[in-house]
């Protein structure tokens, strides 16, 4: 933790122990340091269970006020220190923070475990949950109190005492093994590095592979040499290009196997040993399997539902993938070759299919999708869709790399701070997200938030990305918006505190902008000349959009059904996960020539924590929202209208989990939809009438 522009501070003072006065109060990233945690930790919950016990043991009748809201604002100092915690040891992590996580994990499990168990604590609640209606409470309170009821309920608050203790044992052991297994595939990933020697090594790739394959070395001490690292902004582009075939299957076989090889890091058994976990939760709760437990709370409800969602588009795009795996293979047999097609020869071949089929080229493109354009972009549709503007401020950072901007209104007042942490690192856990330092909420002031996105690109002079990468910015750009533009008054419900299988909407619809004409001919500007993206090279990138579409779609698909699957079981005794995934994916006929998105022994969303569960479908089932949820702005010839655009920030980004989402859903559009849109989206529609 690095940062500017902060006075030095005696070794013994705890940042944690005293009100920040940097500017828009953000954490004094500089005076932070890996032993401030432990004891604000140990401060924190003790603070924290004195006020539950005050909570729960008062003598006076549980009112609105003196229960839910009491709990409202209580734990605040352990909010602080576990949102700057979580924040730092997934962005710039090392030895020291990696061992307090280990540590810190399951006692924070445990601390939660008796604040949701307090009998005392539940009673109160129950008895207000069971007035709800007469108690005079505005739609937000009653939110409010539902969701605690519900969260209380789910973590075992109404069981016996020798069920909760069972209970409490295992989310404390659920929770060491989720770290474990974040960082079992972090090792991984930190530890693999495969060196090109040279121009043969290099062969078909584009200069700006080989120059993030350059800087990738630097990074790591080898300047002069090309890395190839399992950061998927790394080794995708490196299957794309990449005309050495060994050297394909060398770092695909790596990149796969992640948390897989048998060794010190491997996550096999921790995968096993979470599900034998789950299930017992769920059936110490009352449910058949795991999956129906994580369901109840999510809009699909039951796990038929989500099959059904998964399956609807699993059969065309099934039939979509295996017409483009026979040109695939034509293409093979086109060069000579007289090997069957693999999972490490699919992008390699795809990119010559498209480079056919729509004359589009990505080495041709990414010139015009600088980061610093891409990044303007996107705050330029949150200007145009909401009237916010984003101002550099000097604030503290984590990271030399993080940029930070205020976040103002269209009448110029303070929303909220973003940060922007793009690049990968080896300190970095992989991926892109959302994440926040502080929620927005108005029980302790008008609170404004502190929001923040973290992406994974390979840094170059410039920084390119590519179509996808673009996307992947304007994705949690969404999910910041969702964070930024929250209005509500309870922290419980602010932010991005919604259930699972809608949150993903603002930041599947958000991508919709990036893709359209009117963007792009003003943002993509090639990097050397200045000069604009031509109408021909928007075309084909329109006419791409769904290349390669079928093979996307099963590769996610698989993940999630995958993971259903896994959690429907209602034993795990003598669990193979290498020979349950591989039934699985035999089972729904999945192509050997396509790879899952994530294979369960580095699948994070779902091992890492449950927040994705059994859960994993929610991007689809958000997809078939944010599809119908654009052609509303599309439907008016205008994609920035004002009037929905006012409707989707009064009945969606503003309102985070104060509301029922199919509710709000249906404000904003009058009905909900159906899964054509989504088929439509994804150039499967005519597929789907045929089959």
């Amino acid at each position: 933790m690095n940062q500017k522009n902060e006075p030095s501070t005696p070794p013994a003072a705890n940042p944690f122990f005293e009100a920040w006065t940097t500017p828009f109060g953000a954490p004094p990233f500089s005076r932070i340091k890996a032993e401030h945690f432990m004891p604000a930790y140990e401060r924190a919950f003790a603070e924290h269970e004195a006020e539950i016990d005050a909570i729960a043991g008062q003598a006076a009748p549980p009112t609105f006020e003196n229960t839910i809201l009491a709990l409202e604002n209580a734990g605040r100092a352990l909010q602080r220190v576990d949102d700057l915690f979580g924040q730092i040891v997934g962005t710039d992590s090392n030895d020291t923070l990696l061992a307090i996580e280990r540590d810190i994990s399951p006692r924070t499990a445990a601390h939660w475990n008796k604040v949701r168990m307090n009998a005392a604590l539940f009673a109160r609640i129950d008895a207000l949950h069971q007035r709800r209606d007469s108690l005079g409470l505005t739609a937000e309170q009653q939110r409010v109190l539902e969701r605690h009821h519900t969260k209380y309920r789910r973590e075992g608050a109404a069981l016996e005492p020798d069920k909760k203790k069972r209970l409490a044992a295992i989310i404390e052991r659920l929770a060491a093994l989720g770290t474990g297994f974040s960082q079992n595939v972090l090792a991984d990933e930190q530890s693999y590095t495969m060196e090109l020697h040279g121009e043969a090594d290099l062969a078909g790739l584009p200069d700006f592979v080989r120059e993030a394959a350059a800087a990738a070395a630097e990074e790591r001490g080898m300047k002069g040499k090309h890395i190839i690292t399992l950061q998927r902004s790394s080794v995708e582009p490196f299957l794309q290009f990449s005309s050495r075939r060994d050297l394909r299957e060398k770092a695909f076989r790596a990149w796969v196997a992640r948390g897989d090889n048998n060794d010190k890091t491997d996550n096999k058994a921790n995968v096993a040993e979470t599900i034998a976990l789950r299930i017992e939760r769920a059936s110490l709760l009352g449910y058949p399997s795991f999956a129906h437990y994580r369901l109840d709370d999510a809009m699909a409800k039951t796990p038929e539902t989500v099959r059904g969602l998964l399956e609807k588009v699993w059969k065309p795009a099934r039939a979509a993938a295996l017409a483009d795996r026979d040109a695939l293979q034509g293409l093979i047999a086109e060069e000579g070759g007289n090997f069957k097609l693999a999972a490490w020869d699919w992008r390699y071949y795809a990119e010559k299919l498209r480079v056919r089929r729509c004359d589009f080229d990505e080495a041709e493109v990414k010139p015009f999708f600088p980061l610093d354009r891409v990044i303007e972009a996107a705050f330029y549709g949150a200007e145009k869709l909401f009237g916010l503007t984003f101002h550099p401020v000097d604030v503290p950072v984590w990271h030399p790399d993080v940029r930070a901007f205020e976040v103002r209104g269209a009448d110029g007042g303070h929303v909220g701070i973003f940060y922007g942490d793009y690049f990968a690192r080896p300190s970095k856990h992989g991926g892109a997200w959302m994440g926040t330092l502080r929620d927005q909420e108005k029980l302790d002031g008008n609170v404004r938030p502190l929001v923040l996105n973290v992406m994974n690109f390979n840094k170059g002079e410039p920084t390119l990305l590519s179509f996808e990468d673009a996307r992947t910015l304007f994705h949690e750009m969404g999910h910041a918006l969702h964070g930024l533009l929250s209005n509500v008054t309870y922290p419980t419900v602010s932010c991005t505190s919604v259930l699972t299988d809608w949150v993903e909407l603002p930041s599947q619809l958000y991508e919709h902008w990036f893709e359209q004409p009117e963007v792009l001919r003003k943002f993509a500007r090639h990097h050397k000349t200045g000069e604009p993206i031509s109408e021909a090279l928007i075309a084909k990138l329109m006419a791409a959009k769904n290349f390669d579409r079928g093979c996307q779609t099963l590769e996610y698909i698989s993940s999630a059904l995958v993971d259903l699957e896994l959690h429907l079981l209602q034993s795990a005794e003598n669990l193979d996960v290498g020979a349950f995934e591989r039934q699985t994916l035999s089972r729904i006929g999945m192509p050997e020539e396509i790879a899952m998105r994530h294979r369960p022994p580095h699948f994070t969303h779902v091992f890492s924590g449950g927040y994705y569960a059994s859960a994993y479908y929610s991007y689809m089932w958000s997809e078939v929202l944010d599809a119908d949820a654009f052609a509303a702005f599309e439907e008016t010839g205008d994609i920035f209208n004002p009037d929905v655009a006012r409707s989707l920030y009064q009945n969606v980004l503003s309102t985070g989990g104060s509301r029922d989402p199919a509710e709000l859903y249906v404000a904003f559009r009058g009905r909900m939809p159906n899964a054509d849109a989504l088929l439509k989206k994804r150039g499967f529609l005519d597929a789907s009438a045929a089959a």
